[in-house]
């Protein structure tokens, strides 16, 4: 861990943080008998003197307690410095470890025990078969578990560890699996082997790493049903160069005052007193303000950016039929986006209501053959019934064009940022639930000019510049990509275009429509410049006190 020099510390300034985050760090856990810091810089020395005159009472007492014995644990140190908890020793570390003047040791102790004491007098599985085997020394496979009282699902791990003991062998015979007695095994039958006495030591107590053997403790952890394993980080405290050189040039405890208070100066007590310096340059935690988290905080921008353009916001359930997500998109029954390893379905046959009788045959017509709009269609049996099943809605499209359905008269505006849901693999730029910006704007003498103007000026507005790609949608044409660049790549922020003929004739609209599904979660990528979209949910503390995000 890097420690920031003295009377510096990185979190005083927004600059002094984000150059200390950019240091290489040492590395975390050094192993055990090392220190994490470095010890107190000779060349600093000359500070000493009136870095004791900032010490608290707390550092004071600790640093005269490692004088008496150096290399102490917080536990000892509380009595060694008549502290009242171990608390107080570990604060007052931290703050004279910034200060160089103490070094924090730590190793790890994994300490083991039985879950079930009746394991230090029970017999092992192998044994029980291994008694088995004494009195015959072969037998088909079913017949030893029979015969030892095996339940099902026991004998893989007796067979495995008979074989790995050396025990015994299984060979295949006629019909069935045979299990034949070794010499070895005759010869474990006359005494205890060492994992057997390691239990029955463990009965008596824990037992901590290294006063077992090494190699019987690794056995039997791999019996997850008999080890129990704690883990624990012991520490001590030892001085530093510096810290040995201060108490050297002498340090006596005292009783200091920090704060005046309006009884000190009624009296005149502090007339008497000893105040303690402050170190205006001393480590002090970064204060962050409550803040929303950064995908609320750029949901309300987004939200503010597009009611300020004329748009109307909508809503939409996560559970709907697939005919508002796929049918009324003009995407066939047999794309592979709608099968079940792409999308979301639901068990239960939940009753959904659907358009009215003439929209369902004007889409399935289209589906089949074209309809009324010029196109050839797909070519195949339309079904309402798979129409009806309910899904978890793959992209908020299905909202817009509902909403559109609805209000086919135009002009019309409308947007909703909603949350998707994919079977999707997490990586970098993918989430199984995402956000999107959806959007549609339906009116006369719209043109793919409009669109790309229209999304250019969102982006412009978050301070983003874009690029624009062609691309291909069952549902629009001609259909584009947005696209930003990010360090080492170009990424897609969604797709837009405008609504085929299959899509709007059937549901009644007349005019043009210009629709988009952009990101949320990559638009913050790009912002922030992440890497890893994932950022976005793993609760990283550090990440989201430093995001600009706002009350």
């Amino acid at each position: 861990m890097w420690v920031p020099p003295l009377g510096i510390h990185p979190e005083n300034s927004r600059e002094d943080d984000l150059a200390w985050r950019s240091r290489p760090l040492r590395p975390f856990g050094p192993g055990p008998g090392k220190a994490y810091e470095q010890d107190f810089p000779s060349s600093l020395a000359v500070a000493i003197e009136d870095l004791a005159e900032k010490l608290s009472p707390g550092e004071r007492t600790l640093l005269l307690a490692l004088g008496e014995q150096d290399g102490a644990t917080p536990e000892a140190l509380v009595e060694a410095g008549a502290f009242q908890e171990q608390v107080q020793v570990m604060n007052a570390a931290s703050w004279l470890r910034s200060k160089r003047l103490v070094k924090i040791r730590e190793r790890l102790v994994r300490t083991y025990s039985l879950k079930d004491p009746a394991w230090a007098e029970r017999e092992l599985p192998e044994r029980r078969a291994l008694k088995v085997l004494l009195e015959t020394e072969e037998l088909p496979l079913p017949e030893l578990a029979d015969r030892g009282g095996f339940q099902e699902g026991e004998m893989p791990i007796v067979l495995g560890w008979l074989k790995r003991k050396g025990w015994a062998d299984i060979e295949a015979g006629d019909d069935l699996p045979r299990v034949r007695l070794r010499e070895e095994g005759r010869l474990a039958a006359t005494m205890q082997g060492a994992d057997e006495l390691l239990l029955t030591r463990l009965g008596q107590g824990d037992l901590q790493e290294g006063e077992g053997d090494p190699q019987v403790l690794a056995q039997l952890r791999q019996r997850k049903e008999i080890l129990k394993e704690r883990r624990q980080v012991l520490r001590t405290l030892h001085l530093t160069k510096g810290g040995k050189q201060l108490l050297a040039q002498g340090l006596e405890p005292a009783e200091e005052v920090a704060q005046l208070t309006p009884e000190l100066l009624q009296t005149e007590a502090w007339r008497s007193k000893r105040f303690r310096k402050y170190d205006v340059k001393a480590y002090a935690p970064a204060a962050y303000a409550g803040k929303k988290h950064p995908l609320s905080w750029y949901t309300e921008k987004i939200r503010r950016i597009f009611l300020q353009m004329g748009f109307t916001e909508i809503e939409g359930d996560y559970v709907g039929p697939a005919f508002w997500s796929f049918d009324a998109l003009f995407q066939p029954q047999d794309h592979p986006a709608r099968d079940m390893l792409d999308t979301f379905y639901l068990k239960e046959d939940l009753a959904f209501d659907l358009p009215g009788k003439a929209l369902l045959r004007r889409v399935a017509e289209t589906h089949e053959h074209g309809g009324a709009t010029g196109s050839t269609g797909w070519g195949y049996r339309w079904s309402v019934k798979e129409a009806r099943r309910p899904i978890m809605r793959p992209h908020t499209t299905a909202n817009t064009i509902r909403y559109l359905t609805e209000h086919p008269e135009p002009p019309q505006k409308a947007f909703i940022i909603g949350k998707n849901f994919r079977r999707e693999a997490t990586d970098p730029t993918h989430l199984p639930e995402f956000h999107q910006i959806e959007g549609v704007v339906m009116e006369e003498g719209a043109s793919l000019a409009m669109l790309m103007g229209m999304i250019g000026e969102f982006y412009r507005k978050m301070g983003l510049p874009v690029r624009f790609r062609p691309g291909y949608f069952p549902y629009t044409e001609p259909s584009l990509e947005p696209e930003v660049r990010l360090p080492d790549q170009w990424l897609e922020l969604g797709g837009s275009g405008i609504f085929r003929p299959e899509v709007t004739t059937p549901l009644g609209i007349t005019t043009p429509v210009l629709a988009w599904g952009l990101g949320l979660e990559r638009l913050v990528m790009a912002l922030e410049g992440l890497e890893d979209m994932r950022t976005l949910i793993w609760n990283d503390m550090d990440w989201l006190k430093a995001s600009r995000s706002v009350v």
